[in-house]
């Protein structure tokens, strides 16, 4: 085997592929965290590469510095390659905002909502488009790692697939398939999943990677071998499962991932989580705060009381309102308040704790008004520009100016008397509201818990006791030198450089 260093680059990019792809035999096998893993390790040996993903629906997303949106895994990838997030490294973002339909986000900015079915009429003309952004990314970057979306062996979407097989035939990339062995079947998905491609299909595909393994690697290589002899290809490296990980989120809840790591929390914090809640990762901070019981509920019945609630983001407001309401949610918050309980609500939350939602429009859904919970003297329209920003300012406090970083994804102008108690300062002005009691507050803010000093402030005002100082950013970036640096041990940079040369 003929060895390859970073030296070396500039004649594997003269003679090889610039882009690998990594796809996955289920949606959650991994492919977001192997393309993190991949972006870290690539560009800590000083190689200039860029994360890509063609096509991501996702109701976690972030805010570029141009004020595109885009899927938060994108992001996290981008902070990996020591690098800013760009809208052409997720052209396609799909939002979904009922079980038929979704918001459409080309290049950053929303186009309007579309049926499946009509969405999936446009797919020849945007395949274009994410050729087009990736060929644009590949005139900067030395090399781009892109990640696939689901899984390639989706019989029904195989027609005019851009998130797979289809964008890799495009622009003729090396493609890696990874399974997650954890969820049990590993090879039964591998072998699944290969057998249902296309010749052309199988022969880029250079190799297969089996994540979050416990146990004796022994034991799998009469597996191994097997898959091997049936497919030819290799298996480039067997991953193992990294405990207590923390990598943002690029959608959806795992079960498992809000579970309590340190029995000594003490701290009840419960985020109630509707059918469209969306920007899960606010609540990250809080639930690796070592003082903080942050559970994520869906069913009210699970709900034993809490010091804190907190009502996320959405991208239906009125329909995850009516949810809300409908399956007792708002009774429970009333209660909570009435115990002495603190409330806040960001974007979609905030919206709601108002008195009324109005669209007239049909912006998010269907048109018409809700009432709101009441706990705020607001109202919102939902009209207008959607607002696409980061923000930074100062929290207005009687302890002192605390600073504030975060972003803002969302439709609406609030208006009503609680504005005059506005809870921060923001470069694009005043942001917030909170009731007279100083028990319900709001934002638009999306990520205001990340910020360590504005964190401990909330815990106090909330009521936690003698809160103490907990970096989440310094951990978020630690935790992805971690993920790098168990990858790596088990895929060493020459199989990957050897894939991009075609030598394997």
């Amino acid at each position: 085997m003929i060895k390859s260093t970073v030296a070396d680059l500039p004649t594997l990019i003269a003679q090889g592929h610039r882009t690998l792809m990594v796809q996955g035999t289920t949606s959650d096998a991994g492919k977001s965290i192997l393309v993190t893993a991949l972006c870290r390790i690539l560009a800590r040996k000083g190689v200039k590469v860029a994360p890509f993903k063609s096509q991501n629906m996702a109701l976690n997303s972030a805010v570029t510095p141009d004020g595109g949106e885009i899927g938060r895994a994108q992001a996290v990838q981008a902070e990996a390659c020591f690098i800013a997030p760009d809208v052409r490294m997720n052209p396609i973002l799909l939002k979904p905002n009922s079980d038929l339909g979704s918001q459409v986000i080309i290049r950053g900015k929303a186009i309007g909502n579309m049926k499946a079915v009509e969405y999936h009429l446009h797919k020849p003309k945007l395949l274009q488009d994410v050729v087009l952004a990736h060929g644009e990314l590949l005139e900067e970057f030395d090399l781009v790692v892109v990640e696939g979306a689901g899984s390639p062996a989706e019989i029904n979407l195989r027609e005019h697939d851009l998130a797979n097989m289809g964008f890799a035939e495009a622009v003729d990339c090396p493609v890696i398939i990874v399974a997650d062995i954890d969820r049990g079947g590993v090879f039964a998905h591998l072998y699944g999943t290969y057998e249902l491609l296309s010749q052309s299909e199988q022969n880029r595909t250079r190799g297969f990677i089996i994540n979050r393994f416990r146990g004796d690697k022994a034991l799998l290589q009469g597996g191994l071998d097997w898959l091997e002899e049936k497919t030819g290809k290799p298996v480039l490296a067997v991953l193992p499962y990294i405990h207590n990980l923390h990598i943002e989120a690029e959608d959806s809840l795992a079960v498992d991932q809000f579970e309590k790591n340190d029995q000594g929390q003490h701290f009840k914090v419960v985020v109630p989580i509707y059918p469209r809640a969306s920007n899960h990762t606010d609540f990250d901070a809080l639930r690796m705060h070592p003082q903080v019981d942050c559970q994520l509920l869906r069913d009210v019945q699970t709900f034993q009381g809490a010091d804190l609630i907190i009502l996320p983001g959405s991208k239906n407001t009125r329909g995850d309102l009516a949810w809300l309401k409908s399956s007792g949610w708002d009774a429970v918050i009333k209660r909570h308040l009435r115990l002495g309980g603190k409330v806040i609500g960001i974007c979609g939350g905030y919206q709601m704790l108002g008195h009324a939602v109005h669209d007239p429009d049909g912006t998010e859904s269907a048109a018409g008004t809700s009432l709101g919970l009441g706990h705020l003297n607001i109202e919102t329209l939902l009209q207008g520009e959607k607002q696409l920003r980061n923000v930074k300012g100062v929290w207005l406090s009687p302890e002192g100016d605390i600073p504030v970083t975060g972003y803002e994804i969302h439709v609406g102008q609030t208006t009503g008397s609680d504005l005059a108690q506005p809870l921060m300062t923001l470069d694009t002005g005043i942001d917030g509201a909170k009731n007279s009691e100083d028990t319900v507050m709001g934002s638009y803010v999306h990520g205001l818990f990340d910020e360590p000093k504005l964190l401990a402030l909330l815990l106090d005002w909330a009521g936690l006791e003698e809160t103490i100082a907990f970096d989440y950013p310094a951990l978020r970036a630690k935790e992805i030198e971690r993920l790098a640096d168990e990858v790596e041990v088990e895929l060493p940079m020459e199989r990957i450089f050897n894939i991009m040369r075609g030598s394997l």
